[in-house]
């Protein structure tokens, strides 16, 4: 009786384990997916500020290729 109490322990801690690992990989996902986010919020906030710079500067006249290439130009930095 000792020996199955024991087996069921056992298999009981295995699949604490398992689960444990399961939302290991879940956090380390959801990390990912939150460092994504970062970045392309990032982004967003360094584009818009480019815009608002560009259009702040000009009144109508607004050249398109010239704002884009410095949304990529800050976006490098």
């Amino acid at each position: 009786q000792n020996e199955k109490e024991l087996q069921d322990a056992v298999k009981q801690q295995e699949e604490r384990m398992l689960q444990l690992i399961d939302k290991s990989g879940e956090v380390m996902r959801l990390k990912a997916e939150v460092s994504e986010l970062k970045h392309l919020l990032q982004r967003a906030e360094t584009e818009a500020k480019v815009l608002w710079e560009e259009m702040r500067d000009k009144e109508h006249q607004v050249d398109t290729a010239y704002v884009q290439e410095r949304v990529v130009l800050r976006q490098e930095v």
